[in-house]
């Protein structure tokens, strides 16, 4: 029997037994445990809440990061290509004025080392752009030069003198360019 009493005593169901209460509170408690439910389920609702507000700023901290990200490399690429412009500049001149007597395989590799210039550039995303011919866009194009012809259609472009390009959609240099203008018409009469 002393086993029977210890046991007992371990799950406390000797103590109900003995003082003859119910295990049913109350009116008063009752009040007490709902106050105490709804207190607790407020403070589950403002932690949820938290939580998703904590979730929420970690997923915008992700996507912030990955934009910046984005766009510093997109950054540092575009001034990286735009750096290598004036090699390419200069390999274009290059090839554009062959010197009598220099040796043809000199040029043939100065057009491979060209072609693989630009292949790797485009691989990046750098584009040149056609001029010569086309109307002048001033949001593409930067004139240095106005020759006034009956010959040619008013602000078409006559002479490329600097290639323009583009990285991806965006304008990474102007086309520098001869452009044509109408010849004035006199309108006076006497």
């Amino acid at each position: 029997m002393p086993e029977d009493s210890q046991d007992a005593a371990a799950t406390g169901e000797g103590e109900a037994q003995d003082t003859g209460t119910s295990a049913t509170p109350g009116p008063a408690g009752e009040a007490e445990l709902q106050a105490l439910v709804d207190k607790l389920t407020a403070e589950k609702n403002d932690l949820t809440d938290l939580l998703l507000r904590k979730q929420a700023e970690l997923e915008n901290f992700r996507k912030r990061t990955q934009r910046e990200r984005e766009e510093f490399l997109q950054h540092a690429t575009a001034d990286l290509i735009y750096a290598l412009l004036p090699t390419l500049d200069a390999f274009d001149r290059a090839l554009a004025h062959r010197t009598e007597g220099a040796p043809e395989q000199f040029y043939q590799g100065l057009e491979l080392i060209h072609k693989e210039l630009l292949e790797a550039l485009g691989r990046a995303g750098l584009t040149s752009f056609e001029t010569v011919g086309r109307d002048f866009d001033p949001h593409l194009h930067h004139a240095v030069e106005m020759v006034e012809t009956d010959e040619h259609r008013d602000h078409e472009i006559l002479e490329e003198m600097q290639r323009g390009y583009r990285l991806k959609k965006r304008l990474l240099r102007p086309a520098i360019v001869k452009v044509a203008v109408a010849k004035a018409k006199s309108g006076h009469t006497e």
